[in-house]
């Protein structure tokens, strides 16, 4: 069965002006006819069912962060609850959610078209339940091998997978004139699972626990959730024929410059943030152990949730600035303060003052989600200026460079995840190598500068073309 939405009648006006396009539903909550750029469209009933999957697939991808970062957390409890791990294993462990889940997130670009933004997000939610399980079987044993633990950790992957198909999905149902909004809510809100997790897991694997740490639960209490986040996206999401990231757009991204160049600069951004939020638990244990728990009643908070969650914060506001602004001079600024943060902390670990090194690492934080936001939004605006079809900024372009810059989008989102297994590699290696972490933090001021250098060159860029990157 199908039907064509109903709409309220038209001023004289409305009458005067073309036609809005006639959205029709299918079964399957299939929807034909979506035109994002449509202003009457949008005005009469775009807009409701636009909000409408931006708020479930933000709870999706939410959850998704939130098992993406479930390892980081632990592999701190884990020596307390009796297993013993070498300096490299620890690292591993933060590390390996990153690199699975940068690498899922290529196929994950591609199931949108394939499956649909709904029956795909109800999907990719439903994969979460074996790595939390699974998280929760190894870590009830303290004599359950490493690479067990590795291959779980592996899973959790997953939960970073989502994010490339979560943000390209938005990106259809929103105008050009709003994705910088509304991909940075989609993202942030996503972001904002790193912040929680690392927020409610000491708490939960501690609260009436004693001598002995209930790290099972750190699992397990996800689990419900999750069954909800699938539940809303098959009550409540909607899937667009027209959302058509194909393997042809897809091939034509990764042939322009531009993707390669924005894979970079997203490194530097995202990179950072996924980086040092995976790690920052532990490096707040290793140079301030007196302060990585504080006691809360019964149980124990750590501070490291608020570097995710200033940075979660920043990012939708990185985007709002894009749209005003353009991305690209938002992105200098990010990368400006990321050195200066970074320095910073290189320079006062001496001082051994934990609130110093805390306050520097978030301004670092802040600078790179909203560096975050900023520098997704230069994506589809650089696509749309090499189409020639759009003005770059609040023109889409036609339906060809719209396709492109979505398979852009994903793709360039699984090559910033990297940044998730560089930077604890990179640092650990810096522990291991010198006995500390200064020397790691040089390597990313000196990485930020060059960042910086190459954003300022595109912003240079678009200005001879007469455009705001």
């Amino acid at each position: 069965m199908t039907s064509t939405v109903s709409t309220p009648a038209a001023s004289t006006e409305e009458a005067a002006a073309p036609p809005a396009s006639t959205l029709t539903l299918r079964p399957g909550r299939w929807i034909d006819g979506w035109n994002a750029e449509d202003p009457r469209q949008w005005q009469r009933e775009g807009a409701a069912i636009a909000q409408r999957n931006l708020r479930w697939s933000i709870f999706a991808e939410f959850l998704g962060f939130v098992v993406w970062q479930l390892w980081s957390i632990v592999v701190v409890s884990l020596p307390a609850a009796g297993f013993a791990l070498s300096t490299s294993q620890t690292f591993w462990l933060i590390s390996m959610p990153s690199l699975v889940g940068a690498t899922l997130r290529f196929p994950y670009t591609f199931m949108v078209p394939r499956f649909g933004g709904r029956n795909w997000t109800m999907i990719s939610a439903g994969l979460l339940l074996i790595p939390a399980i699974g998280l929760a079987v190894c870590v009830a044993n303290p004599e359950t091998p490493f690479g067990v633990m590795l291959l779980v950790a592996a899973l959790a992957g997953f939960g970073g997978g989502n994010f490339a198909s979560s943000m390209a999905n938005i990106t259809y149902f929103y105008p050009q004139r709003k994705k910088g909004w509304a991909l940075g809510l989609n993202a942030a809100g996503g972001n904002l699972g790193a912040a929680v997790a690392q927020f409610a897991v000491p708490i939960v694997i501690t609260i009436g626990a004693g001598a002995t740490l209930q790290l099972p639960l750190a699992g397990l209490i996800w689990v419900p959730l999750i069954i909800v986040a699938i539940v809303g996206a098959w009550l409540r999401m909607d899937n667009l024929t027209n959302a058509k990231a194909d393997v042809r757009a897809s091939l034509a991204a990764l042939k322009a410059p531009e993707l390669w160049l924005m894979a970079l600069l997203y490194i530097g951004t995202f990179g950072s943030f996924i980086g040092f939020s995976s790690v920052f638990p532990k490096l707040i244990a290793d140079q301030f152990p007196g302060f990585s728990a504080f006691p809360v009643g019964g149980a124990t908070l750590s501070l490291a949730f608020l570097g995710a969650l200033v940075g979660s914060l920043a990012r939708p506001f990185g985007g709002r600035l894009a749209d005003r602004f353009g991305g690209s001079a938002i992105t200098i600024a990010a990368f400006v303060v990321m050195a200066a943060g970074a320095l910073a902390v290189v320079v006062t670990l001496p001082l051994a003052n934990f609130w110093l090194f805390l306050g520097f690492f978030l301004i670092l934080f802040i600078a790179s989600g909203a560096g975050n936001g900023a520098t997704y939004r230069m994506i589809p605006t650089l696509f749309a200026l090499r189409s020639g079809a759009g003005d770059g900024h609040s023109s889409a372009g036609d339906v060809s460079s719209q396709r492109t810059a979505a398979a852009a989008l994903g793709i360039v989102s699984a090559f910033g995840a990297y940044g998730g297994f560089v930077i604890p590699q990179v640092l650990g290696l810096s522990k291991s190598g010198t006995g500390g972490y200064g020397a790691g933090l040089l390597w990313f001021v000196c990485a930020y500068v060059v960042l910086l250098a190459i954003t300022t060159a595109v912003a240079l860029y678009g200005r001879r073309r007469g455009v705001r990157i």
